[in-house]
């Protein structure tokens, strides 16, 4: 028998959920209307990354963990990346600081939102819940692969029952085509801008980064035909 939550435990439970509310709404307010918002912008961020000096890579990486716990479009900071370390190192560090920003959403999820979302659950919705635990890896890794909305999710996969371990080897997985395929792009069409070689364009490594971009956004309808072949 499923044991009825004490008043106290509820009220812990709103609380929790406000500062939650609270903490989105900051940081929203954060981005768009402080000061920070001047570096985030290629310029920005670049002339962040030539003060850190060999630290650059940490550096990015903190700063992308943080944005996307702050609401920062992933794409944005991902497009940042390719450009200042181009398309192998761009894809490392971000790979490396959207995993660590995901799990700090995560983990502000489940801290401050679990138990007030689990209040919530009724016998209908709790079975959802239950299947999302059963099946987190497979849950978490198709949601990736369609490019559900990046931070939404650390926020909300910490408010369902799925286990950690689950959450985190979808999501590495689930990120790996998309990160490499626009830091690829991004990255390649960086470099070529900067030689000046402009014949460089017409080259097979342009064409293949254009045409796996070109094939990413195909990615969700072919994932989408697959499982409703093999449900």
């Amino acid at each position: 028998m499923q044991s009825v939550p004490s008043e106290s435990s509820k009220t812990r439970a709103r609380i929790k959920a406000l500062l939650l509310i609270v903490f989105i709404a900051g940081a929203v307010v954060l981005i768009r209307y402080s000061p920070l918002r001047a570096y985030l912008t290629p310029d920005g961020l670049s002339g962040v990354m030539a003060t850190a000096g060999g630290w650059a890579p940490v550096v990015y990486v903190v700063i992308y963990a943080v944005g996307i716990c702050l609401f920062i479009p992933g794409t944005l900071l991902t497009g940042i990346g390719a450009a200042i370390f181009g398309p192998f190192w761009g894809f490392v560090w971000v790979w490396i600081g959207a995993m660590i920003g995901s799990v700090g959403g995560f983990f502000i999820g489940r801290t401050l939102g679990r138990d007030f979302a689990a209040s919530l659950i009724g016998d209908r919705l709790s079975r959802y819940d239950a299947a999302i635990a059963r099946n987190g890896f497979a849950t978490v890794l198709y949601l990736r692969l369609i490019y559900f909305p990046f931070t939404p999710m650390n926020f909300g996969m910490g408010l369902t029952r799925v286990r950690f371990a689950d959450y985190f080897a979808g999501t590495g997985l689930g990120i790996v085509v998309g990160t490499f395929i626009f830091t690829f792009f991004i990255g390649t069409l960086k470099t070529v801008w900067v030689s000046g070689n402009w014949a460089a364009l017409i080259s097979p490594k342009v064409f293949f980064s254009i045409g796996l971009f070109v094939f990413s956004f195909f990615i969700p309808v072919i994932i989408k035909s697959f499982r409703d072949r093999h449900p």
